[in-house]
């Protein structure tokens, strides 16, 4: 649409959709919807949202006959026997149908009345003119008809609904020779399912033109826009009933469409080679074609895997096909490929070259990781793959840098979360255990902003030192993932040989915070943290106690916090609660790293060993970590995390990557399932429970509440759960180490050789390895709402970027997370933009990992959630 005169012709056509009542399906003003435009940027701008709202709700049935005539057009074409001709069949009719259908779907969804229409329109039974009667009213040519116009008999036949036939339209079209794949020979069909990149299930790339992936970009995108009425429902109600274009696309039982669709969305993901085109400086829109293309594919590609087929009672659940056989991979050629193209992708930001704040590094972080937990949970080839060759320790410290990185940045908290239950999936396999015991040399190769001051020691090690760094600096916003990253460590410690000094410290010091009477009394469920700590201690000392003399000698100079911890009561935790207000009173400053105010609770600070000793002799006289540890402390007002409410979820509040994105619900995280053993886990069906998001609607409940001021502690609740505290090894061990090792020698900071040695010659009596026990999760809808609400949001927030200001969504009215717009930023030395650019691209700038929550800022250049394997 080159000429003004048309855009003007078009914008009235457009004025008449909304004006003129009952425009006849026939008439020839539907044809300037596929002729006259020549782009996206045509359509999305001249059919504004206030026009489509206009049609929808003045004249409903002119918005009807728009989406038949669009889609009979495209239906027709797609089976014209020369299409793509530019003449008789030209494919950019077909685009602009594609266009237009996603310009208006996500308008139609957004209300919530046109719900019974929307399913008669798209869903509903229907009777379609026959192929023959259509081609008989088609004037392929201007003049083409002689005399007087004929009105032939129309014939009709019974049809599919009309979402199914645009969904396999659109499919085919992804396939459809010299539209999006290249020209097939003469004579052969036109739609061909060829897998577009080499790789998983093909070893050869189609050539392509720049043309073709352009044209593949514009239908993916209109299937996002097709499969959006995700966006319009809340968290809670979406896994439950789901959306009715994903259900078909993703229980299509033809294995070959499937594959075919499958192979070439995470061929052309994996193939992606950020180093290739990459440029030095904040790129705040996307203007590269190949990328554009690879944010759609990968897009689509979680859209399926993601989506949790809705139950319906009395009938079995259908599979969902695309998760199923990403499940059935096998060959060890088609893991290597996708571990090297997730590492190649997520590698970026630790480069020499990566400059922090640029987004064009990493724009598909968030994504990555979670198609990597995807894929970890729906295979257990995979998950046996990377570990036993070791390339999960590879991922672990790339998951720990994203966790870290992201940690301090609201925007980015979704993102903290999935690498925290991906860590958790991980950990529940044994020989990553093991693994973990291998020496971590690497570190001076990482970015200065997560290496650990002096770190000598394992991949363990540096794991739960992060774990540690974690916990303790985020002030805390990440409360919802601390059970998570307890289970990691239970998961892993009958297995930890040889833990360092350093990263002993780390465990009395979560210890001695955990312990502390400020923390227990803060809400109903910090004890289950504590206990959760103690169980690794315990499996430590039962299953690894010689080789970890330095945590022994660690709990020996806290002995005193364990056995005050015993004689613990109501009254005894809360004078001392109120003597260490008095003392934080007294005090000017606070050095403690895990006091959130301190200067010290930098990654660096907070990392560096320091040792503390208690030598009180009961939990009254032993003083606490001086400062409010973060878990749970109902007082830390600056939490926006968890609000108080009386309701079983509460609202949200961590922002998302473009305009900010919230979630109207709490975000219920997977729940533990604690105390799972080895022999029982082993029973479960292969992929069963463990990784399952196929609950029953008895999983609907929230984790359990602590409504902030409103929580009171009594002795009986306290009796409830503290003769359950596992305390009997450590005491044990406590005891009987007390009466060969000298408080000299307990006391000092650093143990002699013969301190250790004479640690590990003790045969301790009465403590016998229990058994291994697994920590994993369990699923619910609200949780598998929260993560579809993740997905959607890096979709939503990514959408901005590509189309700067025309995207998909824009200024529809958006159910599933919040979306609040940024104050404009200017132009910086990393984006030196004019002054336009500057205020049109605002949102872009702030965008950077959705999450569920509140509003926050802008951050370096990544982010993104999920759950363990679950059965197809």
């Amino acid at each position: 649409m080159g000429a003004s005169d048309s855009k003007l012709v078009f914008k009235k056509g457009i004025f008449r959709l909304s004006e003129e009542r009952n425009i006849s399906p026939d008439d020839l003003y539907w044809a300037q919807f596929w002729e006259l435009p020549e782009s996206s940027e045509d359509i999305f701008s001249l059919f504004a949202p206030a026009d489509v709202r206009r049609t929808r709700d003045n004249a409903i049935e002119n918005l009807e006959s728009l989406i038949l005539a669009v889609t009979g057009r495209l239906f027709m074409l797609r089976h014209h026997p020369s299409f793509p001709d530019p003449e008789l069949a030209p494919d950019r009719e077909v685009l602009n149908c594609v266009r237009v259908l996603t310009r208006v779907l996500p308008f139609i969804y957004e209300k919530d009345s046109l719900q019974e229409w929307e399913d008669n329109f798209f869903w509903g039974p229907r009777r379609k003119k026959s192929r023959k009667s259509s081609i008989a009213s088609e004037v392929l040519f201007d003049g083409g008809a002689d005399g007087p116009p004929r009105t032939p008999a129309v014939e009709y036949e019974d049809a599919k609904p009309l979402a199914e036939e645009l969904i396999d339209t659109l499919i085919d079209l992804l396939f459809f020779s010299d539209l999006t794949v290249p020209r097939a020979p003469h004579g052969k069909p036109k739609v061909t399912y060829a897998i577009w990149q080499s790789g998983v299930g093909c070893n050869t790339t189609i050539p392509t033109s720049k043309e073709q992936e352009t044209n593949r970009s514009e239908i993916l995108r209109c299937f996002l826009a097709l499969t959006s009425k995700s966006l319009y429902m809340s968290p809670s109600v979406l896994p439950q009933i789901g959306t009715k274009a994903l259900t078909y696309i993703c229980t299509c039982p033809d294995k070959q469409v499937v594959l075919s669709v499958l192979c070439s969305l995470l061929n052309t993901t994996l193939k992606y080679n950020p180093a290739s085109w990459r440029v030095p400086y904040n790129t705040l829109v996307f203007k590269d074609p190949k990328q554009i293309l690879v944010t759609y594919t990968l897009q689509l590609l979680l859209t399926t895997l993601l989506y949790p087929i809705p139950e319906n009672p009395g009938l079995p659940t259908p599979k969902n096909y695309y998760r199923h056989f990403l499940g059935r991979l096998h060959r060890p050629q088609d893991f290597q490929f996708i571990v090297d193209g997730m590492t190649r992708i997520l590698n970026q930001p630790l480069h020499g070259s990566y400059i922090p704040g640029t987004q064009s590094s990493v724009k598909f972080a968030p994504e990555i990781i979670m198609l990597f937990w995807e894929i970890t949970q729906c295979n257990k080839r995979f998950r046996s793959f990377i570990i036993d060759t070791e390339r999960a320790l590879d991922f672990v410290i790339l998951i720990l840098f994203y966790a870290l990185e992201y940690k301090g940045d609201a925007s980015r908290q979704g993102v903290v979360r999935m690498c925290a239950f991906l860590l958790q999936t991980l950990s529940v396999e044994k020989n990553f255990g093991l693994n973990l015991n291998k020496p971590f040399e690497a570190q001076d190769t990482l970015p200065p902003a997560i290496r650990i001051a002096g770190f000598r020691g394992t991949y363990a090690d540096f794991l739960l030192q992060s774990i540690y760094a974690l916990i303790t600096t985020s002030h805390g916003k990440l409360t919802a993932i601390y059970p998570a990253l307890l289970a990691v460590i239970n998961n892993i410690a009958a297995y930890l040989d040889g833990l360092s000094a350093p990263t002993c410290t780390k465990i009395m010091q979560l210890f001695n915070s955990m312990s502390s009477p400020s923390f227990l009394l803060a809400n109903d469920t910090n004890h289950t943290l504590l206990q959760s700590l103690l169980e690794a201690i315990n499996a430590i000392i039962e299953h690894q106690y010689i080789q970890n003399a330095q945590l022994v000698f660690a709990i020996l100079k806290n002995r005193k916090r364990f056995e005050a911890l015993r004689s613990f009561t109501l009254e005894s935790g809360q004078e001392e609660i109120e003597r260490r207000n008095r003392r934080r009173k007294d005090s000017v400053t606070s050095n403690d790293p895990l006091e959130p105010n301190s200067t010290r609770s930098s990654v660096d600070s907070i990392r560096s060993p320091t040792t503390h000793s208690s030598r009180a002799p009961s939990l009254h006289d032993v003083p606490e970590e001086d400062g409010t540890f973060a878990i749970g402390d109902d007082e830390d007002e600056s939490d926006e995390e968890e609000r108080p409410t009386p309701a079983p979820s509460s609202p949200s509040e961590d922002p998302s990557r473009a305009s900010s994105v919230a979630s109207p619900v709490d975000d219920d995280v997977p729940r533990q399932l604690r105390g799972m053993s080895e022999k029982a886990r082993g029973k479960m069906p292969a992929g069963a429970q463990t990784f399952s998001r196929q609950n029953s609607t008895t999983s609907l409940t929230s984790p359990a509440q602590s409504l902030s001021g409103a929580f009171e502690p009594s002795t009986q609740w306290i009796e409830s759960w503290l003769p359950e505290l596992p305390l009997h090894t450590i005491l044990n061990a406590i005891q009987q180490l007390s009466a060969l090792i000298s408080r000299q020698a307990v006391a000092s900071d650093v143990p002699i050789p013969a301190t250790l040695d004479k640690i590990r010659e003790v045969q301790l009596v009465g403590v016998d390895p229990s058994p291994t026990r697994v920590h994993s999760f369990e699923w619910s809808p609200l949780a598998l709402g929260w993560y579809e609400s993740l997905l959607w949001g890096f979709i939503f927030a990514s959408e901005v970027q590509v189309s700067k200001g025309t995207g998909i969504w824009n200024t529809t009215h958006i159910k599933l997370f919040k979306v609040q717009e940024m104050a404009p930023q200017g132009p910086s030395l990393t984006s030196p933009r004019g002054a336009v650019d500057a205020v049109g691209s605002n949102l872009v700038s702030r965008i950077g990992s959705i999450n569920l929550r509140g509003a926050g800022g802008s951050a370096p250049a990544l982010g993104s959630q999920a759950p363990p394997p679950r059965g197809g």
